[in-house]
């Protein structure tokens, strides 16, 4: 007995030793207003991974990745599916509209992407803790929703907040109020999904008495998506936890939008419905704060932003026309025009201590070539005094008079450099100050649109 105590006592003592996580995630996220280029950096480390997750957000992201002079846009699916190799993972933070993910899927196949539906996971997670966001399904009527919020907007205060239409704040909002449905709902008994979805359509159509639902033809449509969708499906907390704790695997996570349209730490009110900081990636898939890695900020060599809110450094003139024209700023999702900027370092700093980032991959370097003068701005001022931190405030954020530093431009193409050494003298300067202003090293430099235009530094 007493030896089978010592043994007792022996395995208890052996689990009383901190141990460092099996695998930790790695996190790419946008440091900017989105449209940083998140998705070519994730197709990057994405070579190489086990598994790649998209952990909140929904269709309103848009990431474009240039394969062998190929052009892909995804919008739900992790951009990291184009690797066969690796297990693409929908988390329970992301909401879907699916006949937007079967779409996506055609079109992206017809380009040459094979055998997604293989390597692709999408969690089934409910409201049973609630430590867990949920996976949530954004139907038609959420889009059609989204559309007469932001009608009402513009005709009661005169400004609407530019949002992409796409259902996403509405199902977010269905999420909050407790009525939202599943994906686990969608895939189980059909004729409870179906009573449930009938009071939902029944309760946006009592606050909208506009809107006009044919719930008959939605629910004929579910049923065929809920066939395509069961293979799919999976209990997500316990395939992260496996993941997590089993074999070494390498495991990237694709954040969507970016730190300043977080909904908590963002430009409020305009801004994302859903945390697309690091916080996110925790409660969008529920990860442990312990097994999240490092954490890479992208940010773009010029500041971009869709839709309407402040905007600092925003260049409304002829530089601002040439960022657009050269960059191609159209957003991946909408397709409205981007506003352009010169780059916001009190911005990035701001989304760094929300982030903590580990690196930065800066992108696009190559659009500001032809510039014969470039600007950073590192100061805000409101009537001649400085500001301490970036203003939680916007009414105080549109006032804000921005200093720049200048910088000396290039006037040369950087699109063929493959290394810190060859670019220009001056964008080494433009990308040592940027490491400098945010104690944060650049650890690569994006110089065109593949794959191998992304130099790495280290």
């Amino acid at each position: 007995v007493s030896g089978s105590r010592a043994r007792s006592r022996d395995s208890v003592d052996s689990l009383r030793i901190l141990r460092e996580p099996q695998n930790k995630v790695t996190v790419v996220l946008g440091a900017q207003w989105g449209d940083e280029g998140k998705g070519k950096v994730v197709d990057l480390l994405a070579m190489d991974a086990d598994i790649v997750c998209r952990c909140q957000g929904g269709n309103n992201a848009g990431h474009t990745v240039v394969v062998d002079s190929v052009e892909y846009d995804f919008h739900l699916l992790p951009s990291g599916v184009l690797n066969k190799k690796a297990i693409s993972f929908i988390g329970n933070g992301v909401v879907i509209h699916l006949p937007g993910l079967f779409e996506e899927a055609e079109k992206n196949s017809q380009k040459g992407l094979q055998g997604w539906e293989g390597r692709l996971k999408i969690s089934d997670r409910a409201l049973s803790n609630l430590a867990l966001l949920f996976f949530c399904v954004v139907f038609n009527f959420h889009q059609a929703v989204d559309g007469i919020q932001e009608q009402l907007r513009q005709q009661q205060a005169g400004k609407n907040l530019g949002t992409t239409k796409k259902g996403i704040g509405p199902a977010y909002s269905s999420k909050a109020a407790r009525n939202g449905l599943r994906v686990c709902d969608l895939v189980s008994d059909f004729s409870v999904f179906e009573e449930k979805f009938r009071v939902l359509a029944g309760h946006f159509q009592t606050t909208y008495p506009n809107l006009n639902i044919d719930i008959d033809a939605e629910l004929e449509q579910l049923k065929g998506y809920a066939e395509r969708l069961r293979p799919l499906v999976t209990d997500g907390v316990y395939f992260m936890h496996k993941a997590l704790n089993g074999p070494s695997k390498k495991i990237l996570v694709e954040g969507a939008n970016a730190a300043l349209l977080d909904i908590d730490f963002g430009t409020y009110p305009f801004v994302t419905s859903s945390n697309c900081t690091v916080g996110g990636v925790c409660t969008g898939l529920g990860v442990p704060p312990s097994h999240v890695g490092r954490v890479y900020g992208v940010v773009k060599a010029y500041t971009t932003r869709v839709g309407v809110g402040a905007f600092p450094t925003e260049q409304d003139n002829d530089t601002g026309d040439l960022l657009q024209s050269r960059g191609r700023e159209f957003g991946v999702t909408t397709g409205r025009r981007r506003r352009c900027g010169w780059l916001d370092l009190v911005l990035v700093r701001y989304a760094h201590m929300v982030n903590g980032f580990s690196a930065i991959a800066l992108t696009k370097l190559d659009i500001l070539d032809t510039l014969p003068e470039i600007k950073i701005g590192i100061t805000y001022t409101v009537d001649g005094k400085p500001l301490p931190s970036f203003p939680a405030n916007m009414d105080v954020l549109t006032k804000v008079q921005v200093t720049y530093e200048t910088f000396p431009g290039w006037c040369c193409s950087t699109e063929g450099v493959r290394s810190f050494d060859e670019l220009p003298s001056q964008a080494q300067a433009y990308i040592c100050f940027i490491e400098k202003f945010l104690e944060v090293p650049v650890k690569w430099v994006g110089v065109g649109k593949s794959r191998e235009s992304m130099i790495k530094l280290f």
